[in-house]
């Protein structure tokens, strides 16, 4: 199984398999090429991630409040908070993100990546019950 998983022009690359400590903690690299779509708004009803900004300039957005994620940033977002993310710069960015625990790890983002990377535009009803089976809600 490869170890980086596209999600339309997200690139994810995982350094920590939640299959590898039972769903304990996931940890991947992402990449955000400028302009690209990326998930609506939404929250996590069972578990919590960190953000550590490794290069270029992502916008998340958390509670309204949106914060300019650059190298050497962290940010928490805890469950519950609802959130989203853009590259709203040029270039590429990328961020380190550790989800805990693991309730959607590796295995969400494959699913998520097969309808969203299926062809055409995406099925909203697919990618919302995806994300719901791994307890993402959309706000």
């Amino acid at each position: 199984m490869s170890d980086e998983v596209r999600i339309g022009l997200l690139r994810l690359k995982f350094l920590i398999d939640d299959a590898d400590n039972g769903g304990k903690v996931a940890m991947f690299e992402m990449t955000v090429p400028e302009q690209a779509k990326v998930p609506a708004a939404h929250y996590h009803r069972d578990f919590e991630e960190i953000w550590y900004g490794l290069g270029g300039t992502l916008t998340v957005t958390v509670d309204g409040v949106a914060h300019r994620l650059q190298s050497g940033d962290a940010l928490f977002v805890p469950r519950g908070a609802v959130h989203r993310f853009d590259n709203l710069d040029t270039g590429d960015a990328r961020a380190l993100i550790t989800l805990t625990p693991a309730v959607a790890g590796k295995k969400y983002f494959e699913e998520i990546g097969a309808v969203v990377n299926a062809g055409g535009p995406p099925d909203m009803a697919k990618v919302k019950a995806v994300m719901e089976k791994y307890g993402l809600i959309v706000a």
